[in-house]
């Protein structure tokens, strides 16, 4: 299946819908963008002209139509619609309800929700059977990992098809099949934050030293090898036995880490607010958002013969 083989549709022009939208075009694949706010949608031409640029097929932005409203939308032509709205539940149900009155019975519906599961936000609907998660990670046109996610409705049939529809827009798709809070990267992803943040809190080491040793250490390894890769080059006996002596001692608690906790209760947020664990100026944010985006780059033209085909 090739990405011209399919028109999509992306609800929402945030910054994910937008850049979902920059990889289905970048792709090939015909693409109509939803996004209802005027100022947002006259600043997407710039944005995805520029990304398309970047991305090395600026004349594929003719792939992408911009529309102010579901109903604008040609749905007879849409065979796969990836919903981007804002991370609410009643937003997204009201959206799938829409979609399924409007689109075609066929088309495949999703979610780039990362914390709803499809089950919840496709509740009540009459044609579960082709509702999946399809959940992106920031930033989406460069990030290759997307998860489908099935509910129990799933049909096993339509998630190989979406899945081979991830592929032919060079993605890499993992199929999740339980719908679980976090899906699968986000669960793995937590697991490490838990302990990087208690180790913290407990003055183990400083936030600094814990990204240079996830950097620079285990993690450097991570674009080799997976963690169930790696421990059969390494061993698995050596792992049992390190996995007997660490486990007992690792941070087990059920709320955030009180170091999170308190920055987020004081408005230490990140970037956003201009600190969280680290200090942020707005010179100091564009120069770390270009090392983010070059390094990103860089490792995906290191993965590029793992990674599937997209026709020029």
């Amino acid at each position: 299946m090739g990405a011209r083989e399919k028109t999509a549709a992306v609800i929402g022009g945030g910054v994910m819908g937008a850049d979902i939208a920059l990889s289905l075009a970048w792709a090939g694949c015909p693409t109509h963008l939803v996004e209802p706010d005027a100022d947002r949608r006259a600043s997407l031409e710039g944005y995805l002209r520029s990304g398309l640029a970047e991305m090395g097929r600026p004349l594929r932005y003719r792939m992408i139509r911009l529309h102010q409203a579901l109903v604008a939308v040609p749905w007879a032509e849409v065979e796969i619609v990836i919903e981007a709205v804002p991370e609410k539940l009643e937003v997204k149900r009201a959206v799938f309800a829409e979609l399924e009155r409007l689109g075609g019975r066929a088309a495949l519906l999703t979610s780039n929700s990362s914390s709803f599961p499809i089950s919840d936000i496709s509740a009540g609907l009459s044609s579960r059977e082709r509702m999946f998660g399809l959940h992106f990670f920031m930033p989406a046109h460069l990030v290759p990992l997307v998860e489908v996610v099935c509910s129990p409705a799933s049909d096993p049939a339509r998630a190989e098809e979406l899945a081979a529809f991830m592929r032919a827009v060079g993605k890499v798709p993992v199929k999740v099949r339980r719908d679980l809070p976090g899906f699968l990267a986000n669960r793995l992803q937590h697991a490490l934050m838990r302990e990087a943040f208690a180790l913290i809190d407990a003055g183990v080491a400083s936030p600094e030293d814990v990204d240079a040793a996830v950097r620079f250490g285990f993690g450097f390894r991570f674009l080799a090898a997976g963690p169930v890769l790696q421990k059969d080059h390494a061993g698995l006996d050596v792992h049992c036995a390190a996995a007997a002596t660490i486990y007992p001692s690792l941070a087990a608690n059920t709320e955030p880490a009180r170091g999170l906790r308190e920055r987020v209760a004081t408005g230490r947020l990140g970037m956003k607010t201009g600190g969280g664990f680290y200090e942020w100026t707005p010179a100091a944010m564009a120069a770390e958002r270009a090392r983010y985006d070059l390094l990103l780059r860089a490792g995906l033209k290191v993965l590029q013969s793992e990674l599937p085909p997209v026709p020029d």
